[in-house]
């Protein structure tokens, strides 16, 4: 298949060359990045992207479903088992497209959430007035306590008891620390409120059961496939039998229409990879090695938000270095370490600007890295950002970066075979 891309579209087959040699040459550390597995990214490219599919398994709109079917329910058997859930739907493209559909299939427009605040760990799509949800719903924003930059349930009730929300929304894009699922959903009963679970960076480690299951105390868990869970870019929701009819009406055809068959196949392909033992392993490798490299960062001075982590993230305060988090994204950039700029809780600065970093090791240490490695990584880190106008400083780190990369290759034969083909197709 890559001759006929080459052939077809050499600038575009050039692209994806360079992209598999940057992901193969530098430190990927951002939380929602990780590397698919060759597995996913067969099951991706294959001829299943033809097929429409428009409806569920056994009820199709068009002709010609019985082979995607059987993609799609190995797909809805596994996710089911292996997060415990009585109802999965498995077509969203996105995680946010996920929650839309779960908000969408019990509340009404002008409804109330309660979610956690974007600049506090939250995501876009719980509220943000920029987003769809923010535009459709009423929201009051949770905030994480100003002293431990963790989430005070007592406060967070009492926010619940003042606006009796329709829905409560939990779950995070930078929140270090474990939620207490349960707390959340007795808050939700206690005004009659709906409690959606978004999981999507925790998935992998909730799989592999070293971070809380939100599945038994929330009607709605959504989630996306790749992050933690290591699987290709694509949404999931999960939910309360009793729910399930009017999300599956809400996902198809209120909020897509074709699925993509081909992403599910590759779905599917990753479920059962988690359901190996050794993605315990792996998860838990994760989760040491994240909270090795806090250690190893807070011991250099930089302060870690919450003092630490209970998952596969953490965010790094770089105040008391003079640095941004977008000078610390640009100056790590040239040192081939790749992570974002993000928001700390109560940040004086602008989200384009931030005064943190977020950190991952999902990526690390799916290629093998552990806590060796993490003190390097520590180092580089800590020496790029102290050399931030030191080019020549940064291009001397980026070697040693390079030398240990070379050390736990991910596509090294992905990448010779492309340049055997290219050199070939040039000759």
């Amino acid at each position: 298949m890559l001759d006929a891309l080459l052939k077809t579209d050499p600038d575009i087959y050039k692209a994806i060359l360079e992209e598999t040699k940057r992901q193969e040459d530098g430190l990927e550390l951002i939380a929602s990045e990780n590397y698919a597995s060759e597995a996913v990214i067969a099951a991706l490219g294959t001829v299943l992207t033809n097929k429409y599919a428009e409806g569920y398994p056994g009820k199709r709109y068009y002709g010609g479903c019985e082979f995607v079917d059987i993609a799609e329910e190995l797909a809805i058997a596994r996710a089911k088992q292996l997060f415990g859930a009585d109802h999965a739907n498995v077509q969203p493209h996105s995680g946010t497209q996920a929650n839309l559909t779960a908000y969408f299939s019990v509340l009404k427009p002008g409804d109330k959430i309660v979610s956690l605040a974007l600049d506090h760990g939250g995501h876009l799509s719980h509220g943000h007035p920029l987003n769809l949800a923010g535009r459709m719903f009423q929201i009051a924003s949770m905030k994480v306590d100003p002293k431990t930059e963790t989430i005070n349930y007592d406060e967070a009730a009492a926010l619940v008891e003042k606006e009796k929300p329709q829905m409560i929304v939990t779950g995070a894009s930078n929140y270090s620390r474990a939620f207490d699922w349960k707390k959340f959903q007795e808050m939700a009963k206690s005004v009659g409120a709906y409690h959606l679970s978004d999981m999507a960076h925790y998935a992998g480690l909730i799989a592999a059961g070293v971070y809380p299951n939100p599945a038994p105390y929330a009607n709605f868990v959504t989630s996306t496939t790749h992050k933690t869970l290591r699987g290709p870019r694509g949404g999931l929701i999960l939910c309360q039998n009793e729910l399930a009819a009017n999300l599956d009406k809400m996902n198809f055809p209120g909020n897509q229409g074709g699925p993509l068959m081909h992403a599910i196949a590759a779905k599917a392909v990753c479920f059962k990879e988690a359901l190996a033992p050794e993605f315990k392993d792996y998860q838990t490798k994760v989760l040491n090695n994240a909270r090795a490299l806090a250690k190893l960062l807070t011991n250099k001075g930089f302060r870690v938000v919450s003092g630490g982590t209970d998952c596969h993230l953490f965010s790094a305060d770089l105040r008391a270095k003079n640095i941004t988090g977008k000078e610390a994204e640009i100056c790590l950039g040239k040192a081939g370490i790749t992570v974002n700029k993000n928001m700390i809780p109560y940040d004086p600065q602008k989200a384009m600007v931030t005064s943190g970093i977020r950190i991952g090791t999902p990526a690390i240490t799916t290629r093998g890295m552990g806590p060796k490695e993490m003190e390097m990584i520590a180092s580089w880190i800590d020496e790029a950002i102290a050399a931030k106008n030191n080019d020549a400083k940064l291009r001397s780190i980026k070697e040693e970066v390079l030398k240990l990369c070379r050390q736990f290759p991910v596509y090294e034969q992905r990448i010779a075979s492309m340049e055997a083909l290219l050199s070939t197709s040039v000759a």
